[in-house]
């Protein structure tokens, strides 16, 4: 009785650690400023009062939160046609396009305990810009019409109600991962370059770029 007291302790003091740590936070306010310092704050105290919610309120309150960012190209933020930022440098610049939405709602959700076998990172073309562009969407069954959290449009809707998007090809993070561990190459999942992206982002979310 006493190791199961003690176990329960220990769990329950991991779950209680905020998403992003008060060491991190004092980084991102000397590399950055006090107001990137303020957003990081704001998003442990988010996180923090939809842990206990339901699952569509945590989609809504992440997808919120991280619609308020302003949106910024690649090549103006990093001087790169196509870099995928990690959630610190994200909202640490305060800045970003559609990937690094996508990425920050992802990591945010799953430390929510958003199963991430719901989750998609999906490549469309959106006919409104005519560009291609990036949403996550979240299917609540396998079977289900998935639910689309993206920043052109704030609101979260359904695919088939999302007309000016035209789906090209999704996958699941956690089943590219899976793929790599195994050395499988399934054309569903699989894309060089999406490949070497999400490889590149581990490495760096692993080390907290800022």
């Amino acid at each position: 009785m006493r190791i199961f007291g003690l176990s329960l302790v220990a769990a329950t003091l991991l779950v209680a650690q905020p998403y992003v740590s008060s060491r991190i936070i004092t980084r991102i306010e000397a590399k950055y400023d006090v107001f990137a310092k303020n957003r990081f704050v704001a998003l442990n105290a988010t996180l923090e009062a939809l842990r206990h919610k339901s699952e569509h309120e945590k989609l809504e309150g992440v997808n919120d939160f991280y619609n308020n960012t302003p949106y910024l190209s690649d090549m103006k933020n990093y001087a790169q046609s196509d870099y995928w930022a990690t959630p610190l440098e994200f909202l640490g610049r305060d800045r970003g396009d559609c990937e690094d939405y996508v990425i920050a709602k992802y990591f945010a959700l799953k430390y929510l305990g958003v199963d991430t076998q719901k989750l998609y990172f999906t490549y469309v073309k959106s006919l409104k810009f005519r560009q291609a562009h990036m949403v996550l969407t979240y299917f609540k069954t396998p079977t289900a019409i998935p639910l689309v959290l993206d920043n052109y449009n704030l609101k979260i809707f359904p695919a088939n109600k999302r007309h000016d998007l035209i789906p090209i090809y999704n996958f699941n993070a956690d089943a590219l991962y899976l793929a790599q561990q195994q050395g499988e190459h399934g054309k569903s999942i699989t894309h060089t370059k999406t490949h070497k992206k999400w490889d590149m982002l581990l490495q760096n979310i692993k080390r907290n770029k800022l």
